[in-house]
């Protein structure tokens, strides 16, 4: 072997090390960008989860604080037409007896108890008592709380899809040491990353 030879053999191997350099960098690089976008995975997961709870729950409480606001309505209106009865009962008999009187003042702080009755502890909050008009607002906040429930767990749920998918792009990047399908990965995880934190903050509503 002459000195030319040798030259260019070493040349290659060379190449070859700088070559599975290179390699094992851009390796170590995607696999610490798969290790991040299973972490915002799991914590996707996790906020899910719990998205979907409160949605439950949210759901069920409004539905018993309508019906519970429906059993306060009809009781009202018996009272309403029990009232419009007697009055009617104490116009034809010219003015009402002591016990008409006492039942039509029974009978009026009964119905404008049905209409609101705030809790004793806390009579300026709206959300507290057991009023129609507490009962009211008491589910149209459980309402509330389940629609922005239904927000967070459709961030969560693309988001989740997203990031499986860059996952499964990175690792086959990874095997194929490539680039592009790296790239790719990343943008899909980066979007899926950005859903996670929506999902959270809620910072802007779902385009789709």
């Amino acid at each position: 072997m002459d000195s030319s030879d040798a030259a260019e053999l070493i040349a290659e191997l060379n190449e070859d090390r700088q070559e599975q350099a290179e390699a094992e960098r851009f390796r170590s690089g995607a696999a610490l960008m798969i290790a991040f976008l299973a972490a915002v995975l799991a914590i996707g997961g996790l906020g899910g989860g719990n998205a979907t709870d409160d949605m439950i729950d949210s759901n069920i409480r409004a539905s018993d604080t309508w019906a519970f606001f429906q059993a306060k309505n009809v009781r009202q209106t018996m009272y309403e037409l029990a009232l419009a009865d007697l009055e009617a009962e104490v116009a034809a008999s010219g003015g009402p007896s002591e016990a008409q009187a006492a039942r039509l003042a029974d009978y009026r702080a009964t119905i404008a108890r049905y209409e609101s009755e705030p809790d004793p502890e806390a009579p300026g909050d709206p959300l507290r008592g057991e009023g129609k008009r507490e009962l009211r607002a008491q589910a149209e906040a459980f309402e509330a709380a389940r629609e922005e429930a239904v927000a967070r767990d459709g961030n969560f749920d693309m988001a989740e899809v997203l990031l499986q998918l860059a996952l499964v792009l990175g690792s086959v990047a990874i095997l194929a040491v490539n680039r592009p399908i790296l790239l790719f990965s990343g943008l899909l995880g980066l979007t899926g990353a950005a859903l996670t934190a929506n999902g959270f903050l809620l910072i802007a509503p779902l385009p789709i």
